[in-house]
């Protein structure tokens, strides 16, 4: 399914994956507005669709003393901002009933964390502000079992769901990626996603900071196109060694549009073989 059925006004509508970037977390205005620059410059040369994202706060840190945001009302008035100075759709997570109604009113697009995709209220509350709801499918769900997550939303009266591969725990301390889990949700008639960095994140480490594996973001990310996932998920940060949260598995900034220009000619290829 093609992202403009549920954003009508997404530039470079096609045939093309489409993206959804941005920094872990709302650092600062600055970080933001840099992140969403360059990635649109990116994104016009190679017309992708693109969402910007980042998290207004971060409600699941490991530690009580790691970073959770700036502010609720000053990130989201930061997101907004994004939204209608650069003409882009904004995404952020949210993690309560009064967090959906709250966040509504900055973005288009309200992403339920794979922790909390069970969560029964969230999703109701969520599906009830009319915006796109992205569900990260998550680490101990079976892709079968997220059309459970996606009624939710949908008998809730709201059928603009995205559905989000993020890897599959194994062991207490490493994610990997079933493929199948993709073609299982495609099955749904619903945009699929592959996040291509959280999917390589290394979680529940003795410093309390998850590690990761970003040496192998392209693989992971060509495979994904391959096989015909929608769109594709990535974080990344100017320095990501500076980075508040997450940094051990972003992508730096520099890199990214390399790694989108193979990713684009592989989905030509794909196409083209799907139209024989």
């Amino acid at each position: 399914m093609q992202i403009e059925k549920l954003i009508p006004d997404i530039k470079h509508q096609g045939n093309n994956f489409f993206l959804i970037a941005g920094p872990c977390v709302v650092e600062g205005r600055d970080i933001c507005f840099s992140v969403a620059e360059s990635i649109i410059k990116i994104t016009d040369k190679l017309n992708i669709p693109y969402i910007f994202k980042a998290s207004y706060k971060k409600a699941n840190r490991t530690r009580l003393d790691s970073f959770a945001g700036i502010g609720d009302k000053k990130a989201l008035g930061i997101l907004k901002e994004i939204k209608e100075r650069l003409n882009v759709p904004v995404l952020t997570d949210i993690h309560s009933v009064d967090e959906a109604k709250l966040a509504a009113q900055y973005v288009d697009v309200l992403q339920i964390p794979a922790f909390l995709c069970r969560q029964t209220e969230l999703l109701v509350a969520a599906a009830k502000t009319g915006k796109v709801i992205n569900i990260k499918k998550g680490q101990f769900m079976s892709p079968e079992s997220m059309k459970f997550a996606a009624d939710k939303v949908i008998l809730s009266g709201n059928n603009k769901v995205i559905l989000t591969e993020r890897g599959t725990m194994f062991g207490y301390q490493d994610l990997i990626i079933d493929y199948r889990s993709i073609i299982e949700m495609k099955k749904m008639n619903l945009p699929v996603v592959l996040d291509i960095t959280h999917s390589l994140q290394q979680p529940n480490l003795s410093t309390g900071v998850s590690g990761g594996r970003p040496e192998l973001v392209e693989t992971i990310a060509k495979a994904g196109i391959a096989i015909g996932v929608d769109g594709i998920f990535l974080e990344t940060h100017p320095e990501p060694s500076e980075a508040k949260s997450d940094g051990l598995n972003m992508i730096k900034l520099t890199e990214v549009e390399n790694l989108l220009a193979r990713l684009v000619k592989i989905r030509g290829c794909i196409y083209e073989f799907e139209k024989e």
